[in-house]
């Protein structure tokens, strides 16, 4: 199977309108930048997105909000999206705000083909409204159901033809759990390597999970925020 792609249209060329897809980051960091351009050019709309928040104004997600191409977010940070919160406000945007853990969690048991689980996250809030409660050991817990996507797009540091991926740093976050959990899984990576020239032992998603691999280009990684001390 020849999992590489030449670029993001090429492999993002069957998402339509009204797909469901995770994307991997967390705020701007390790976001997949050359496939957010490729949905904007592409225009698809509908879209419910499944990440930890939605980026920034001009930036990451913010891109998909500002031209209206997305229904519904499922993430746990507004953040610093002012039009992510204006939307949300002003009920042009269907939201479901999920507790950060809870959110991390429902991902991996996706990944993990666990339909369910229980955790205290939430308990005696609107969020356990419509939820099953249990109690074990004296103490109430929520079942949260497993977390699914049509598709699940990532951006790792390197690859390989086969589509084995290593994160750098902090840009693991949500990514290898959502790697995990996608019907279909597209990664797009700084440096696509051979088979065989990545360390196995440094390895973060197994090439098994991966559906379609390119390689990017003229990645920004911006900083969210940037905060300096006075010396």
């Amino acid at each position: 199977m020849n999992k590489v792609k030449n670029d993001a249209e090429e492999a993002l060329f069957d998402i339509s309108s009204g797909t469901t897809l995770m994307l991997g980051g967390f705020g701007l960091c390790g976001i997949p930048e050359n496939s957010i351009a490729a949905l904007v050019k592409k225009g698809v709309t509908g879209l419910t997105c499944i990440s930890n928040n939605a980026g920034v104004d001009d930036f990451g997600l913010g891109l998909l909000l500002k031209t209206r191409q997305i229904k519904k977010m499922i993430s746990s940070y507004v953040g610093e999206n002012a039009e992510f919160e204006r939307q949300l406000l002003s009920g042009e945007l269907e939201v479901d705000l999920v507790p950060q853990g809870t959110l991390a969690t429902r991902i991996q048991m996706a990944g993990m083909g666990i339909p369910a689980f229980f955790t205290p996250a939430g308990v005696g809030t609107e969020i356990a409204v419509g939820k099953e409660e249990r109690t074990f050991e004296g103490k109430r817990y929520l079942m949260e159901l497993a977390l699914h996507a049509d598709y699940s797009i990532v951006k790792a540091w390197k690859g390989d033809t086969m589509g084995n991926l290593i994160f750098r740093k902090a840009t693991r976050n949500f990514s290898t759990s959502m790697a995990k959990a996608g019907n279909i899984t597209i990664a797009e990576v700084e440096e696509l390597v051979q088979p065989g020239e990545l360390e196995p032992d440094a390895i973060h998603v197994a090439g098994v999970y991966v559906h379609r691999i390119f390689q990017g280009a003229g990645y920004e990684k911006r900083i969210e925020r940037k905060t300096v001390r006075l010396s």
